[in-house]
């Protein structure tokens, strides 16, 4: 085990403790890549992996992304189910919960979100994924229609981020504007769950209840987010004051830098399932990662979050971040 872990030390360029064992399937997958320079680990997150579908016999099945944003016309299509998936659970069957591992959690809820788009935003998915069970058991969805682009810009912008994947349609078919977006979510938060639950409210201090955002980097809420927002002509809400760089997490627990989705994916042997960069696919991809995370024993904490006082300034809370 002392050799492997100095191959793991060498590779990774960083010391881990003898107290804190990596998962097997961890250090066999980082030992897989001894061969390659950092340069070429640190390039992980930019690769495109084999998205095909996946081999005979497995339960993994694309989204019906109508389905995912109330619009599916075809629930009493059997055809259709064959082929599409209308459920929001990570599947698979490799549920992880029960382990020995999993520690009590601050949060009840963690809302997995990956943004799409880097003009404006063009897709907001957002899984709810139970902390005691380890699996999503909400989405919301909704593709986003820009506010300032011509027509003409917007069909190339789609047909570029979407049309190879078949994706355009559904897209116009379903986009609304940001401001709607932000309306329908604040809808949906304000559900009650577990009886008499909801993850936020109007009145108070506007922060979400026993629930934090998950997101893989600090574009999406320290970036994005608020710039949409500026263009949309609405305040940026208070629940998007602060969140979970999972990177950071995975950096702290693994004593690993893996610099994105997939380098992570990669590390613990996860296959990537449906598109890269389109956001609820990536943001099922990242609650795969989530899951591992706890299933191993990791405490999520936030790690980033804005003042209330000065709603342009973020502090970073980890002093080894990504």
């Amino acid at each position: 085990m002392a050799a492997v872990l100095r191959d793991v030390n060498l590779l990774c360029g960083r010391v881990i403790p003898s107290s804190h064992l990596l998962p097997l399937r961890f250090i066999s997958s980082l030992l897989s890549l001894q061969s390659q320079s950092r340069s070429s680990f640190a390039t992980y997150s930019s690769l495109s992996m084999d998205c095909s579908t996946p081999s005979k016999g497995s339960l993994w099945k694309p989204m019906c992304l109508y389905y995912t944003q109330g619009r599916c016309t075809k629930g009493d299509d059997p055809l259709h189910h064959e082929k599409f998936s209308h459920s929001c659970s990570l599947q698979l069957g490799d549920s992880v919960s029960g382990s020995p591992n999993v520690l009590g959690q601050d949060f009840d809820y963690f809302l997995v979100l990956d943004l799409e788009g880097k003009v404006e935003i063009l897709e907001f998915p957002v899984l709810l994924f139970d902390a005691k069970t380890l699996d999503v058991v909400d989405i919301f969805h909704r593709f986003v229609r820009p506010t300032k682009m011509s027509e003409k810009r917007i069909n190339e912008y789609i047909e570029g981020k979407y049309g190879k994947l078949g994706l355009d349609r559904v897209w116009h078919d379903t986009a609304v504007k940001f401001s709607d977006v932000i309306e329908q979510f604040e809808t949906w938060l304000r559900k009650e769950r577990d009886g008499d639950i909801s993850l936020w409210q109007e009145t108070g201090d506007g922060m979400l209840h026993r629930a934090a955002f998950v997101t893989c980097g600090n574009w999406d809420l320290k970036t994005k987010i608020p710039d949409q927002c500026k263009v949309s002509g609405i305040e940026l809400p208070p629940y998007f004051f602060e969140w979970i760089n999972i990177k950071d997490i995975f950096l702290n627990f693994y004593n690993t830098r893996a610099p994105g989705m997939v380098s992570m994916m990669r590390c613990l042997e996860l296959p990537l399932l449906g598109s890269h960069h389109v956001g609820i696919d990536d943001s099922k991809n990242i609650a795969r990662v989530l899951r591992c995370l706890l299933n191993d024993g990791a405490h999520l904490q936030i790690t980033a979050k804005r003042a209330r006082t000065s709603p342009h300034s973020v502090t970073f809370l980890f002093h080894n971040r990504i």
